[in-house]
């Protein structure tokens, strides 16, 4: 069974891509996602405030003893807070490319214009394939308006595009007022592909100590149903390529999310609960339903049920709302 796909010019030879996660911190592991079957990996992100907090420590000592102490400091978390520094995961880099064959895409994640974004060209030099662009981005003020926050993202992606000559992937979230607009922006600002979507980590309320704290929850199934409508809506119209994340923890998964239009399908909840040889099972249930439908590859199934082509275009619209309610049996 041919498996290869085609990613930001990229052959892979899967489209099962590991997406960023902790799981990428040791060499080791990223050794195993290769012998596991993965086509490609995403290391773990590179943040905003890591470079900035270096940047201004760096100020301090270059400006001790002077009236330019750096008191913003205490405004961004404590070093230990992360467990490597822009440095180090430079570094970081250069150990994978050397420690596999199957490409690494680095990923940069920040939410505002800056500085920051040279560290892209940072990343290319260190060997990286590609870069993974995540703009985590919540605006709060009630004066900005959606226009201002739509320029946000593109002046982002503009300055990263001018920094390196690697291609590079925006990874978003559905939030937008016309997503489809956006995307159609992001693919004319020079995203080389979009990975949809991207997951905002929701906080949650220690009652005991009556602090707010940070809660991550692994994605569910469920979470696969808004990247698979807006791929499958969005296939065809972009040159970008599409890729998808959150909720793929089968072979079936991956596989309706190639047939609406990925060109690849990206994993990580499902890693973290079942470990990285679980790449082995997910491929080899996708090859044997492959098969069992006669297909003769992935390029065969790729888009095969996007809008374009599906049957009853509007069942990734509004059409089916009403009939999706209608037909839900309640049991009673």
């Amino acid at each position: 069974m041919d498996l290869k796909t085609k990613y930001m010019g990229m052959e892979l030879r899967s489209p099962l891509v590991v997406s960023a996660s902790p799981l990428s911190e040791k060499i080791d592991n990223i050794r195993k996602m290769e012998d596991s079957g993965a086509g490609a990996l995403v290391l773990y992100s590179l943040f905003e405030e890591q470079i900035k907090l270096e940047q201004l420590e760096l100020d301090y000592h270059t400006t001790i003893g002077t009236e330019a102490f750096a008191e913003s400091l205490s405004y961004f978390p404590d070093h230990d807070e992360y467990k490597v520094g822009p440095d180090q995961y430079l570094e970081h880099i250069r150990k994978a490319k050397h420690a596999v064959d199957i490409p690494v895409i680095a990923s940069l994640n920040g939410s505002t214009e800056g500085g920051w974004t040279e560290y892209a060209r940072k990343m290319e030099e260190a060997g990286a394939d590609a870069l993974e662009l995540n703009i985590y981005y919540i605006p709060t003020n009630p004066d900005l308006t959606g226009s201002e926050v739509e320029n946000t993202y593109l002046k982002i992606l503009h300055a990263v595009k001018d920094t390196v000559d690697i291609p590079v992937a925006l990874k978003i979230s559905p939030f937008f007022t016309n997503m489809a607009n956006m995307a159609k922006k992001f693919d004319e600002g020079g995203a080389n592909a979009l990975v949809l979507f991207n997951r905002f980590y929701q906080p949650d309320i220690d009652l005991e100590n009556l602090e707010v704290f940070p809660n991550l929850l692994l994605s569910s199934p469920a979470s696969m149903r808004l990247p698979m409508r807006w791929i499958a809506i969005l296939k065809g119209n972009l040159k970008a390529d599409l890729a998808a994340t959150g909720g793929i923890h089968s072979a079936e998964d991956a596989i309706k999310m190639m047939m609406v239009g990925a060109n690849v399908t990206m994993m990580c909840s499902a890693l973290l609960r079942n470990g990285i040889e679980y790449l082995k099972t997910v491929e080899s249930e996708m090859v044997n339903w492959l098969k069992i439908k006669e297909y003769e590859s992935v390029s065969q199934l790729i888009g095969s049920m996007s809008k374009k082509k599906a049957a009853d275009p509007s069942a990734f619209e509004r059409a089916q709302y009403m009939k999706a309610i209608t037909k839900y049996n309640l049991g009673y």
